[in-house]
């Protein structure tokens, strides 16, 4: 039994983490075009990931938008061992956000912003049931100085609480990002899902170390008997560290490239209690992200 609470409490921590992983994203790109790549360790099959993000501001008066936008991730399963199950229905996997928020100022530091986030998260091999729908959503709070002549180490921090209906809880969990300037050369954002310390080398070139999460979770319209029981979702989640380098084209357009090893890797199949059923890898591996943003 308390194997079952501890596997489900680390459930919710990821399905958590991985929302905070979509809202993150969303406060600051206006657009991004992303690849991802997970080689499976001693093993031809792979983990593919595209993603696109397009966010338009619309002002309302002068510090006050209203933010419509999207997001859309194709996760392409490349499983090559032998299953004890048709591998094709999770071939591939589809993550579509549509989003609508509002911000606005309290002050020339201070802000607020509100976001709601339907998600379809789908196999899409047939018509759409409300199994493929999830809700997320957040309000924050930013303090941001970093743009303070005055201030000695600039920082922002951005509190918030956000909801995320693969959790299964009924209410808001927190959010905090806290980003500061040690000096010209360095400085660190710590929080989740990702934190990192980074050195600019000059006005276009910088290096990072990170540490991050990243993963999805998403409803499969065809079922399966795995293990005496029907699969209806499948999960993955991954914590992975490594080093980074982004390349600053203009201010706002930024090339990136992040590339490490897994700390931990976990590809599940579950059933429709979200319960674990069927582990698909737990090796850790390579890991590769790269792209391109345009960001506020």
């Amino acid at each position: 039994m308390h194997q079952i609470k501890r596997k489900k409490i680390k459930y919710i921590l990821i399905c958590f983490f991985l929302g905070c992983n979509f809202l993150n994203a969303q406060l600051t790109d206006i657009a991004r075009l992303e690849y991802s790549f997970i080689p499976k360790s001693n093993s031809e099959s792979q983990y593919t990931r595209l993603r696109a993000i397009l966010n338009y501001p619309i002002k309302v008066k002068d510090g006050n938008y209203i933010i419509v936008g999207g997001e859309y991730n194709r996760i392409i399963l490349n499983l090559e061992e032998n299953l004890p199950f048709d591998t094709s229905i999770i071939d591939n996997i589809h993550v579509i956000d549509f989003n609508v928020g509002y911000t606005f100022k309290l002050n020339n530091q201070k802000r607020l912003g509100f976001k709601l986030n339907p998600r379809i998260a789908s196999t899409l091999t047939s018509a759409l049931s409300s199994d493929d729908y999830f809700m997320n959503g957040g309000v924050f709070y930013i303090n941001d100085r970093r743009k303070e002549a005055d201030l000695k180490r600039p920082y922002r921090l951005i509190l918030g609480l956000t909801y995320n209906a693969t959790t299964g809880l009924p209410f808001p969990l927190p959010f905090v990002s806290y980003f500061r300037e040690i000096n010209e050369s360095w400085s660190f954002n710590a929080g989740v899902p990702k934190s990192n310390l980074k050195h600019i080398i000059n006005e276009k070139n910088n290096v990072q170390a990170f540490v991050g999460l990243d993963g999805y979770l998403a409803h499969l319209q065809k079922t399966t008997i795995v293990n005496g029981e029907e699969i209806d979702h499948i999960s993955l989640s991954v914590i992975v560290g490594g080093l980074g380098y982004e390349y600053l084209f203009t201010k706002h357009l930024v090339g990136y490239l992040y590339t490490g090893y897994t700390f931990r890797l976990n590809n599940v199949l579950r059933n429709e209690n979200r319960d674990e059923v069927f582990k698909l890898d737990d090796v850790n591996a390579f890991y590769l992200r790269t792209g391109i943003k345009f960001k506020i």
